[in-house]
């Protein structure tokens, strides 16, 4: 996700993102529309963060790819989060 996008891009994209890595996850009862939001916005960074280390242009790819690079870095996110809380749903 570009830095340039503006806050209303990011909470769109980064909500619907989070929301649709929380049903991939299964942690959709658990998280309401704040979580969602949060997840796919951090999910984002990070996202963009490890496609730019395998020299993908990030920033040049438009909003479909941008909400895919937030949906990718969401899944991660609520990994990690499994992982380190050690919940197996």
């Amino acid at each position: 996700m570009t830095l340039s996008m503006s806050i209303i891009g990011w909470i769109i994209l980064g909500g619907l993102a989070g929301w649709i890595a929380s049903k991939i996850k299964g942690r959709d009862a658990q998280m309401g529309i704040g979580l969602n939001i949060l997840v796919g916005v951090i999910g984002g960074l990070l996202g963009g963060w490890l496609l730019s280390l395998f020299g993908v242009d990030v920033e040049g790819g438009g909003w479909i790819f941008s909400f895919l690079t937030c949906l990718l870095g969401a899944v991660i996110l609520l990994w990690i989060i499994n992982a380190v809380t050690g919940r197996r749903r």
